[in-house]
C-alpha cells in the first residue's frame, strides 16, 4: 500500500511575517492567558515537572513571576505532598493553620524546626492550640543555650499584639503598621488560634504584584503524577496538600492508561484540574479532549534532553504538532500548553501564534538559581545537572525509592543525562522570554494572547534563512 508523507515542521522552519503595528511600547501587550479551563496565569510560561528543573524554589519563584511551576513526581508520596504545602504556604493573606510549638520545647529544637519549615519564628501553643506566645528568630539571637526551654524567651502572650477571628486582610495589615510589628497572630474568643499575617507576606503582595495566587492569596502550583502505580494516592495526598492542578503526564498520552486514569482520577480527585499528556496528533487531542480533561500537553520528542524520536522512530516535529492538536482543542474550549523544543523566546511567540495558550519549559530553566541539584565547578565554569525524565538515571532513582517496579535491565532510556552551564536568577530568564515575546506581539500588533493566536502568519524558511535569522558573516 502506497503511503502518503505530509510535510511536518518545527519552530525553526518558520517565522512569523511581521504586521502595521499600533504599538509605542512594547509594554502595551497582555500577556494574560489560560493554563486550563478555570485557572488563568499572568505570563504563558509553565515550568516542566522534570526532576532537575521544577521543585520548590522554582516553584515558588515562578508563580510570583507570573507562571506556574509544575512539580516532579520521582520522590516519595510524603515528600511530594510537603513541597506543595510549603509552596502553598510560601506567600498568604491570612495563614490559616499557623506553625506552632510547645512552650517547654527547647531551643534546639525550635531552630530544627523552623529551618525544616523555612519560616521565621513560631507560635507558641500547648495542643489546645491556645496562644501562649511567640518565638521568632530575635529571640532566638539572645537565648544562651540550646537546651533553653521556649518558654523562657519567648514574647508571652500579655505583650502580644493580636487581633480577634473576622479581622480582614487590609485591617490586620493596619494594626501592623500602626503597632511596628513583623506578626498579628488571630484568635478566637477562647484564646485559640486562628491564623497569622506576617510581614514578609505583606512585602510579598507589593515585591510580586504579577504573583499567580489562588482565593486565599496563597501561590498556585502543580503536581505531576503517572497513570500506574501509586498514582492513585500521589494525587490524593497532593489535592490534600492544596495543590491547584494535577499533571497526568506519561510518554504517550494517547493511550489506554490515560483514558483509565482519568476516568479513576475523576472519581477520587472531584473536581482538581487535570492537565495530560503528552500527545502529537489531532486525533489525540479529539479524544482527550472528549473526555472532559482541562488542557492538553502537546510534544512527543522535542525536548533537549529527549531522544523519543531516535529511540521509537515516532514523534511529529512540534510546530505541527501543536497547530494540529490546538485546532482541535479550540472547538472545545480547552487550553493547550506546548511541551518542549522552546529554545528562545521567538519559539514561545510562534508555539502561541499556532495556538498554544501556554509553553512548558525544561532546558531554558535548568541550571537557574532555582532549579534543584548543587552547582558544579569544572575549571572556572560553573555547571548544573539536567536530565530527561525517561532517562536511565530517572528510572534507578525511582527503583531507589520503591516507586519503580520495573527492573532496570529492561529499561529502554527515551532520555539522556548532562550538564547545563549555570545561569543565575530565573527572573532574568523570565524577563528575557517574556520581553522577546511581547516584541513578537508588537510586531504582529497582537495586543493580547488570543489575538496573536488569531493573527499570526507563517512563512517557511530554508536553512539559508536560518542562517540569515541569527548573528552571521561577523569577526
Amino acid at each position: 500500500m502506497k503511503k502518503i508523507i505530509p510535510l511536518a515542521l518545527t519552530y525553526d522552519d518558520v517565522l512569523i511575517i511581521p504586521r502595521r503595528s499600533t504599538f509605542t511600547s512594547r509594554k502595551e501587550a497582555v500577556t494574560t492567558t489560560k493554563l486550563t479551563k478555570k485557572i488563568n496565569l499572568h505570563i504563558p510560561l509553565v515550568s516542566a515537572n522534570m526532576d532537575m528543573v521544577t521543585g520548590e524554589a522554582m516553584a515558588v519563584t515562578l508563580a510570583r513571576l507570573g507562571g506556574i511551576g509544575i512539580v516532579h513526581r520521582f520522590m516519595t508520596i510524603e515528600d511530594n505532598a510537603a513541597v506543595i504545602r510549603r509552596v502553598k504556604r510560601a506567600q498568604n493573606l491570612i495563614i490559616s493553620d499557623p506553625y506552632t510549638i510547645d512552650p517547654t520545647a527547647t531551643v534546639r529544637e525550635v531552630k530544627q524546626k523552623v529551618e525544616i519549615l523555612g519560616v521565621s519564628g513560631l507560635l507558641i501553643a500547648n495542643g489546645d492550640r491556645k496562644l501562649r506566645g511567640v518565638i521568632s528568630s530575635r529571640d532566638l539571637v539572645f537565648a544562651t543555650h540550646d537546651d533553653q526551654l521556649v518558654q523562657e524567651i519567648m514574647t508571652p502572650f500579655e505583650k502580644l499584639v493580636v487581633a480577634e477571628k473576622g479581622v480582614t486582610f487590609t485591617e490586620a495589615k493596619y494594626i501592623m503598621a500602626q503597632k511596628k510589628i513583623e506578626k498579628l497572630p488571630i484568635i478566637n474568643k477562647d484564646g485559640e488560634i486562628e491564623g497569622l499575617v506576617t510581614m514578609s507576606d505583606i512585602q510579598h503582595l507589593g515585591q510580586y504584584p504579577h504573583a499567580n495566587v489562588d482565593q486565599h492569596g496563597q501561590l498556585i502550583v502543580g503536581g505531576a503524577v503517572g497513570v500506574q502505580g501509586d498514582y492513585l494516592e500521589r494525587a490524593q495526598e497532593l489535592v490534600k496538600a492544596g495543590v491547584d492542578v494535577i499533571v497526568v503526564d506519561i510518554a504517550h498520552g494517547h493511550s489506554d492508561l490515560m483514558f483509565r486514569a482519568i476516568e479513576k482520577l475523576r472519581e477520587v480527585c472531584g473536581s482538581v484540574e487535570l492537565i495530560v499528556g503528552n500527545i502529537a496528533t489531532a486525533t489525540a487531542a479529539e479524544e482527550l479532549c472528549a473526555a472532559g480533561v482541562d488542557a492538553i500537553k502537546v510534544g512527543v520528542g522535542p525536548g533537549t534532553t529527549c531522544i523519543t524520536r531516535l529511540v521509537t522512530g515516532c514523534g511529529v516535529p512540534q510546530l505541527t504538532a501543536v497547530m494540529e492538536c490546538a485546532e482541535v482543542a479550540k472547538k472545545y474550549n480547552t487550553p493547550v500548553i506546548a511541551d518542549g523544543g522552546i529554545q528562545k523566546s521567538g519559539d514561545i511567540v510562534k508555539a502561541i501564534g499556532v495556538g498554544a495558550d501556554t509553553v512548558m519549559i525544561g532546558g531554558l530553566f535548568a541550571g537557574t538559581t532555582e532549579s534543584p541539584g548543587r552547582v558544579m565547578s569544572r575549571g572556572d565554569k560553573k555547571y548544573k545537572v539536567y536530565r530527561g525524565s525517561a532517562s536511565f538515571d530517572v528510572s534507578e532513582k525511582r527503583k531507589n525509592l520503591g516507586l519503580e517496579k520495573k527492573d532496570l535491565q529492561d529499561v529502554v532510556p527515551e532520555g539522556v543525562e548532562s550538564v547545563v552551564p549555570f545561569k543565575g536568577p530565573l527572573a532574568d530568564i523570565v524577563a528575557q522570554l517574556v520581553g522577546g515575546l511581547r516584541s513578537g506581539m508588537s510586531y504582529t500588533n497582537a495586543h493580547s494572547i488570543a489575538e496573536l493566536q488569531e493573527v499570526a502568519e507563517f512563512v517557511q524558511i530554508t536553512n539559508a534563512g536560518m542562517r540569515e535569522s541569527g548573528a552571521h558573516d561577523i569577526g
